[in-house]
């Protein structure tokens, strides 16, 4: 493989709205954002020509940079945490290609999957131990985790399609949830090694929650809620302008703030089951969550999570540890735009770091 450049475009192709931005690297340590950018785009682009013209103007905003890295936000992929006897990773790479349906009790012949080990082994928190005896004259074999991620064919082919036209290469192309896995490693690297986590990532179709626990990804979940359902409840489907109708919530309208408590609730209690979940397997808390995405922008949204949920919920920052050298205007705007750049930083930290 050749060396990777110290410069890259992190893009997050978002289902409402893709973001970008460029990272440079100095030294081992440093990382400067140089530029971001973010461009709403219609929900679904039947073809690479249309993904390729929407790509090629954000592109154009972001500026250029030696390597590119991509970060795909689908309903449709697949992101499962397995447990298997230490495998190599190349090994299971052929197993779940020849008999996924054997490795993930799920036929996918019709993804292009990857995997990667998530853990060092299990310990007997879980129930398995490492190596030793059953306790019956057997020999209970160690498990370790593996962290498997796909995408369906067709897609992958729209982007590798649309990028070409671009003239620019994608170095790698990562799904969204791992990369804010990785942004919120290196933007709170005490909190990563050292605590137990809850990420919450709003996006426009879906959201996600990811559970980590002293460096591992421990839970990994996708919840059918996002920004469109919460415009939908907002709007009445339609009936009223959606710009009006957020206002209305900013600016405290009790009946706007009503039906945005009653649409959260179903966000909130799939959150909750997640804690739960994770809490019953593990004799661990979650005393915090860390949202992020576009709906994390509103303060009503925040407290009535918190409210909900019983835990203070609060936006992180994926360029915590960033240099920003930023023309006045993108800098004057980045605290508001922050919370919505955590995966496309995620991918080109992935970049930067390999």
């Amino acid at each position: 493989m050749a060396k990777r450049g110290n410069s890259v475009i992190g893009i997050d192709l978002g289902k409402h709205v893709f973001k970008g931005v460029v990272l440079h690297r100095k030294g081992d340590a440093r990382y400067v954002l140089t530029s971001y950018a973010s461009r709403q785009v219609p929900e679904d682009m039947q073809s690479a020509d249309d993904l390729a013209q929407e790509l090629k103007a954000l592109l154009k905003e972001l500026g250029t940079a030696k390597g590119c890295a991509i970060a795909v936000s689908d309903p449709s992929s697949l992101l499962r945490i397995i447990e298997q006897p230490d495998t190599p990773v190349d090994l299971l790479r052929n197993a779940l290609r020849l008999n996924g349906l054997a490795v993930l009790n799920q036929e996918c012949k019709d993804f292009v999957l990857d995997c990667a080990a998530v853990s060092n082994g299990t310990n007997g928190s879980n129930g398995h131990s490492n190596g030793s005896s059953n306790g019956e004259g057997g020999y209970q074999v160690p498990k370790k985790k593996y962290l498997v991620g796909g995408m369906l064919r067709p897609h992958v082919k729209q982007i590798t399609d649309a990028m070409s036209k671009t003239r620019v290469s994608a170095d790698i192309l990562q799904l969204a949830p791992v990369c804010s896995f990785n942004a919120f490693e290196l933007a709170y690297p005490q909190i990563f090694e050292n605590d137990t986590f809850l990420l919450l990532d709003m996006g426009h179709l879906q959201s996600t929650v990811l559970i980590g626990s002293k460096k591992e990804l421990v839970l990994v979940r996708s919840i059918d809620y996002g920004g469109k359902s919460l415009t939908q409840a907002l709007t009445a489907d339609g009936a009223l302008d959606a710009n009006a109708a957020k206002l209305m919530m900013e600016e405290g309208d009790g009946g706007m703030t009503e039906i945005c408590r009653t649409s959260l609730t179903r966000l909130a209690t799939e959150v909750r089951n997640s804690i739960g979940f994770f809490e019953g397997q593990r004799e661990e808390s979650i005393h915090r969550i860390f949202v992020s995405g576009g709906l994390a922008k509103t303060e009503t949204i925040l407290q009535t999570l918190s409210d909900e949920l019983g835990l203070p919920c609060e936006i992180w920052d994926p360029l915590e540890t960033c240099e920003v050298a930023l023309p006045a205007a993108k800098r004057q705007a980045l605290p508001s735009e922050f919370v919505s750049l955590n995966v496309a930083c995620g991918a080109a930290f992935e970049y930067l770091r390999n």
